[in-house]
């Protein structure tokens, strides 16, 4: 399979000269399957290039969309993705809901008329929605994807995709689980903090596990560990975390992902270099990168 990053950024947008070569566009993944399948994950500013792309080259649409959680920087590029308003293409929109809103109501809401111009209803491609209610797999095509609950505010999925004896883990949004802060925090979703809690031994070993022999995980590497200090229980992790979890998980590639919107191109390149040095430190095997939009790579 073939995967191109269209948006690698979190938190918000950030173009300019300071981001140039990394890209400041919110998350979206492209993934081909071999016979060019379409699957999609998340829908940040990133998917309006892609969109561009397929109308470009006049391809027809069919494709499943991935929503790895409803925050604003993983589905504000959706408004905007050209082939949701041509008649004839096809999206199966997955992602999760909440009692009190469906999948449906929770994207159709950030195109509510009072914020924007084109509501959902409007779209003319056929749009299908499959809300995840609980941690499990589905058949796409002929690969497998599986979905687990990671330790981010509200419910918010990580997805393993296995396919022809090859496995991509994307998990864009995702903080060390400690036992000991979860208590005091209020905006996590009490069934993810279950989920955690039940583990035995190190709650994150759920993670690591979901992520075991992958050939490619693309993990959230939002923060230098000086700077999660201060930000714990936002939602994301440090560089050393996303270290520790491709290492015990032995995964062969790990893409550095979800780039804080405050680091510039240099700042990222500074924390490569510490990944690198660590990894050359502690014995680890695996290749480590930082995510670049609009590169492309085949597994």
């Amino acid at each position: 399979m073939r995967l191109t990053f269209w948006g690698v950024r979190g938190s918000i947008p950030s173009p300019g000269k300071a981001t140039v070569r990394y890209g400041g566009n919110t998350p979206c993944l492209e993934v081909r399957l071999d016979d060019e399948k379409l699957l999609i994950f998340d829908a940040g500013t990133g998917i309006r290039n892609f969109g561009d792309y397929l109308i470009n080259t006049g391809e027809s649409v069919k494709a499943h969309l991935f929503i790895s959680h409803p925050h604003w920087d993983h589905i504000q590029g959706f408004p905007f993705f050209k082939p949701a308003f041509i008649p004839g293409n096809e999206l199966t929109i997955v992602g999760t809901d909440r009692p009190e809103k469906s999948l449906r109501e929770i994207i159709s809401e950030q195109m509510n008329r009072i914020y924007f111009p084109v509501q959902l209803h409007d779209l003319k491609a056929s749009i299908h929605f499959v809300p995840v209610k609980e941690e499990g797999e589905m058949r796409v095509h002929d690969a497998l994807v599986k979905m687990i609950y990671v330790n981010h505010p509200g419910f918010t999925v990580g997805y393993r995709l296995e396919y022809k004896g090859k496995t991509l883990v994307y998990i864009s949004d995702n903080e060390p689980f400690d036992r000991a802060a979860a208590a005091s925090l209020t905006n996590f979703e009490p069934k993810v903090k279950e989920a955690y809690l039940a583990a035995t031994g190190d709650p994150n070993g759920r993670v690591i596990d979901f992520c075991r022999h992958a050939d490619v995980l693309i993990h959230d590497t939002t923060y230098t560990p000086e700077e999660y200090i201060d930000r714990v229980g936002w939602g994301h992790s440090d560089y050393l975390f996303t270290l520790r979890v491709a290492a015990e998980a032995k995964v062969k590639r790990l893409f550095l992902f979800h780039h804080d919107h405050t680091h510039n191109d240099d700042k990222v390149d500074d924390i490569v270099r510490k990944c690198k040095k660590e990894i050359t430190n502690r014995g680890y095997t695996f290749v480590c990168e930082a995510a670049v939009e609009n590169t492309t790579i085949t597994i």
